[in-house]
């Protein structure tokens, strides 16, 4: 039995195939390979579609090899007509990645990479990238990139918002290579020229505050993500804490069953945690499964860079009532992609769901309101500083 991932792959290769194919002849014996193993190319509308594309594209071959002075790469062709077809559907989320990137989303999910060490996502609005944040440590740190910068060129070329991905390829490369990155902060250009190096990824930071707060910074979602936090939560609790607060700011989200999961720890058994839809409005509810382990008042520190699941964890605690959210609107990424490894080592990862709070509240495109806004307006943690002061009183 194929598994998704292979049937997905099967129909993107009827693309790739198509792509090297120079003649009807040889685009027949395609379909007919491809009907034998299970796609089904007898729909009328999508064959004669399919072959306008097979004679547009053998037409571009025939003039490249005509006329083209440089080398002809058939793989990179077929890398680069995917992307393309992919990026047709519009949706900045849904992505094709060559098997080399593949490899590189895989390390940087086990929790270490080679780069400069930054989260970064499209502002839809202003279609330019936006970093997130820096991860702790990182070259990127430590040459004083900060979250809320623009990333509008790397190495001299310009990128904009929906050329995300090839800006973040671009980033990438060798340790001890250099890149250069020009950023828009306000209203003025900055340039950096940044080493790349080995960055060790560690989703949880804690300390304890004044008055016996403990405090647990979250950077992303990440595979390990929930067993870390448990972890770091059982320390901060020997060492005496009473309330706790939870950062998520400038968390730009990860893997959804990793937020579920922390939010579960807080939330009685049986509470909805998250509902999702398909294409189809079919809905699935993720719910607790377990009774609460953390028992504390809670206050969630969130802000316009705080998405996707980070979105799922303050929506669920906020509507759940186990937590106090203090900060300002959430960034409004309210839908869910599924990451595929196709058989060639390549990905395609899909924007196949949207989700909503445990009481059906939209959250895509519009955010998850704090209970308290307080903005950063001086070098004080403001936000923080109220987190504290609740916790206080409480």
């Amino acid at each position: 039995m194929e598994n998704k991932g292979q049937r997905i792959y099967k129909i993107i290769m009827l693309l790739v195939i198509v792509i090297i194919i120079t003649s009807l002849a040889t685009a027949f014996a395609t379909y007919h390979y491809l009907s034998n193993a299970g796609i089904s190319t007898t729909s009328k509308n999508e064959t004669t579609k399919l072959s306008g594309l097979e004679y547009t594209l053998s037409k571009f071959r025939s003039e490249f090899e005509k006329k083209y002075i440089g080398e002809i790469n058939d793989e990179d062709l077929i890398d680069g007509a995917i992307k393309g077809y992919v990026a047709g559907l519009g949706d900045p989320y849904t992505t094709y990645y060559t098997k080399e990137e593949m490899a590189e989303i895989m390390e940087e999910t086990n929790g270490n990479f080679v780069g400069i060490g930054i989260y970064m996502t499209l502002d839809t609005e202003k279609n330019l990238i936006t970093i997130i944040n820096p991860i702790e440590g990182s070259p990127a740190e430590k040459a004083g990139i900060l979250p809320g910068d623009y990333i509008v060129k790397v190495d001299g070329k310009e990128y904009t918002g929906e050329q995300l991905e090839e800006a973040s390829n671009k980033i990438k490369g060798e340790e001890g290579t250099e890149v250069k990155i020009e950023i828009l902060r306000g209203t003025e250009i900055k340039e950096f020229t940044i080493k790349r190096a080995k960055v060790l990824i560690s989703h949880i930071s804690t300390e304890v505050l004044e008055d016996n707060i403990g405090y647990i910074s979250i950077s992303d979602f990440e595979g390990g993500c929930a067993e870390e936090f448990k972890k770091k939560y059982e320390e901060l609790k020997k060492q005496g804490i009473t309330k706790l607060v939870v950062d998520i700011r400038n968390n730009g989200g990860g893997i959804v069953s990793e937020a579920t999961d922390i939010a579960d720890m807080f939330t009685d058994k049986g509470d909805v945690l998250l509902i999702t839809t398909d294409k189809n409005n079919n809905e699935e509810i993720t719910t607790s499964k377990n009774n609460p382990s953390i028992k504390i008042p809670v206050v969630m520190l969130v802000n316009e860079y705080s998405a996707s699941a980070s979105e799922i964890l303050a929506g669920a605690l906020k509507e759940n009532e186990k937590a106090t959210l203090v900060g300002k609107t959430t960034y409004g990424k309210g839908v869910i992609q599924e990451l595929h490894q196709l058989s060639d080592g390549s990905g395609l990862k899909i924007t196949t769901n949207e989700y909503f709070t445990p009481k059906h509240n939209k959250i895509n495109k519009v955010g998850i309101e704090p209970n308290i806004e307080v903005k950063i307006t001086g070098d004080e943690d403001a936000q923080l500083q109220k987190a504290v002061e609740i916790l206080k009183n409480k």
